[in-house]
């Protein structure tokens, strides 16, 4: 085993890191943009106006998304696994 091995197993490690989290930041991000705007428009200034919607919007991701993020995750755990006799070698 040399180094590439292992920075290939870094980078597709980072790869599905991103692939698991994105789904779920990017509706959270939009939320906390669109709010901010209508909290800047308005001159309301309260923290925990925005926390709610984004939990909402979070918790709704997470059961649109679950199981992809779920399954993605499994298959590199798999992967890892099925990898470790070429480890030993």
């Amino acid at each position: 085993m040399d180094a590439s091995y292992f920075i290939g197993v870094g980078r597709e490690a980072l790869w599905v890191l991103a692939l698991a989290t994105l789904p779920i930041l990017i509706p959270a991000l939009l939320t906390g943009l669109l709010l901010g705007m209508i909290q800047a428009a308005t001159s309301i200034n309260e923290a925990t106006l925005t926390f709610i919607p984004k939990v909402a919007v979070v918790g709704i991701s997470l059961v649109i998304f679950g199981s992809m993020i779920l399954g993605l995750l499994s298959d590199f755990t798999i992967s890892i696994f099925d990898r470790i006799p070429d480890l030993v070698r």
